[in-house]
C-alpha cells in the first residue's frame, strides 16, 4: 500500500500544537490516541514503545507533552510508518521517534522500555465499517489475537514499568484477562453523564502485587456543546491524564 499526497489530509492535534498527516479515508486517528498518550506516566529521558504506531498520533502527543522522552514505534504497514516518520519530521521530533517495521505476531526482540502504549486493532469482522484496502482494514480488525498482541507488549517492558492500553469498554473482560500480572488501573471514558462508557484506558504496572482499581470515569461531554473542561484540558491543552484518581477539573 502506498499513499499519494491526494490520499491524505493535514490535520492537527492538541489544539494545533501537533501537525499530523493521515489517510483521507479508511482508518483515521481520533481522540482515543490523545487520551492514550495523556495517560502514559513518562518523564524526560524515559524510553517508550508505541506498539502499532500507525501514523503516529499517540506518539506525537506524547512527544509534545514530555520533552526529552524517546519513542520507538513498531508498525506493520510501510505507508503508515512513512507517514509517522513524516509527522515526526514536520514537528521537529525526528531524532526522538524511531521506527521499526514488522508483524506484531512473531515480532523480533524489540528491546526493553520504561513504558509501552498501544491501541490494539479491535473492530471485529462484521462490526462497523471495514475499509476496502486490506492494509487499512487490518488497522481496524487485524489478524493478531489480543492476548498475543499484549504478550509482545509485556515482553518489551522493564520490570516495574507500565503498559497503557485504550480498548472498547464492552470487551473489558477480554482485555483484563490478557494483561500481564500487576497493579491495574481502569479509567472509563464516558460520552455523557448517565451513558455507558465506550472506551477504557487501562494501565498495568508490572512488578507490583496484583490488583484492580476502578477509577471514576472521565465524562467527555456535558450539557453545553463541545467537550467538558476536563476533557478539553487533555484534548486541546495537552494536559496529562493521571490514573491515580486525580482527574482534571470538570
Amino acid at each position: 500500500m502506498s499513499l499519494a499526497p491526494s490520499d491524505t489530509t493535514d490535520d492537527t492535534l492538541l489544539g494545533g500544537r501537533v501537525r499530523f498527516r493521515q489517510p483521507a479515508a479508511g482508518y483515521r486517528a481520533g481522540i482515543d490516541a490523545v487520551f492514550l498518550a495523556a495517560a502514559v506516566p513518562a518523564q524526560a529521558g524515559d524510553s517508550v514503545l508505541d506498539l502499532g504506531i500507525g501514523t503516529g498520533a499517540a506518539a506525537l502527543c506524547l512527544l509534545c507533552r514530555v520533552p526529552g522522552v524517546i519513542v520507538t514505534g513498531f508498525e506493520r504497514e510501510a505507508a503508515y510508518a512513512a507517514l509517522a516518520r513524516h509527522n515526526a519530521m514536520a514537528n521537529g521530533w525526528a531524532e526522538r521517534l524511531r521506527l521499526m517495521q514488522g508483524d506484531v505476531e512473531g515480532a523480533p526482540d524489540l528491546g526493553l522500555f520504561d513504558h509501552v502504549l498501544t491501541n490494539p486493532p479491535f473492530i471485529e469482522d462484521g462490526q462497523g465499517t471495514r475499509a476496502r484496502d486490506p492494509a487499512r482494514a487490518a488497522a481496524h480488525s487485524g489478524d493478531v489475537p489480543l492476548a498475543a498482541w499484549l504478550a509482545v507488549a509485556a515482553r518489551a517492558l522493564r520490570p516495574g514499568c507500565t503498559l497503557t492500553v485504550v480498548f472498547p469498554a464492552r470487551r473489558e473482560g477480554e482485555l483484563l484477562a490478557a494483561l500481564p500480572e500487576g497493579d491495574v488501573r481502569l479509567l472509563p471514558l464516558i460520552p455523557r453523564v448517565g451513558r455507558a462508557p465506550k472506551r477504557l484506558i487501562v494501565q498495568v504496572q508490572t512488578g507490583r502485587a496484583p490488583g484492580l482499581t476502578r477509577l471514576p470515569g472521565l465524562v467527555l461531554h456535558g450539557d453545553a456543546p463541545g467537550f467538558t473542561q476536563a476533557a478539553e484540558s487533555i484534548l486541546r491543552e495537552g494536559r496529562a491524564l493521571p490514573l491515580d484518581g486525580s482527574l482534571p477539573a470538570a
